[in-house]
């Protein structure tokens, strides 16, 4: 049995042994397009994409630097090579933590430059769980324990296409401000 998985470019990507140069932006985009939050429970689809690109957009509206909405919009970027796992699921898993934290730092520090510091770490967090929050509100009708938002976001399903041009729209927009030192 093989040990890779082949992605949407057709790299042979071996996600407990990553290659930095392996990593593509338009695996991560097309993946994350097609892989519906929730484990498929929402009862519309709302993809990874989707979710990362709303993250990125609160990021933005709290004011955040540019390298911190590519934070959000990259957090959930292994996904792309390991899956969407629920959070009860992911604890009981030995060794997805090392394999998805290995892969998270690989693709932040290709894209964004470098890792997030503690504070950074908790921030994308909060971001994250208060649109999970607003997610479920909106796709399940119900209501988490998370945070309020500033972004406008509907919550709403794109379609897989959509999602993937965004996401590379907004990758490519922070890629230039990055660039800038802006």
């Amino acid at each position: 049995m093989a040990r890779y998985i082949t992605t949407y470019t057709g790299v042979h990507f071996y996600p407990t042994e990553p290659s930095y140069n392996d990593i593509r932006i338009e695996d991560i985009a097309h993946s994350l397009s097609m892989l519906c939050r929730a484990n498929g429970h929402y009862k519309h689809f709302y993809s990874v994409a989707d979710h990362s690109i709303d993250c990125a957009a609160e990021a933005e509206a709290r004011g955040l630097s540019a390298v911190m909405i590519m934070f959000c919009l990259l957090h959930d970027a292994a996904e792309a090579y390991i899956s969407d796992i629920p959070r009860p699921v992911k604890i009981e898993l030995d060794g997805i933590d090392k394999t998805e934290h290995l892969l998270i730092e690989m693709i932040f520090k290709k894209f964004a430059g470098r890792l997030p510091d503690k504070e950074e770490t908790a921030l994308i967090r909060a971001i994250d769980d208060a649109m999970l929050y607003h997610e479920f509100k909106k796709n399940m009708g119900e209501e988490l324990k998370y945070g309020e938002i500033k972004a406008k976001r509907s919550f709403g399903s794109r379609l897989p296409e959509t999602a993937e041009s965004e996401f590379l729209d907004v990758f490519k927009r922070l890629s230039g401000r990055l660039e800038n030192g802006s």
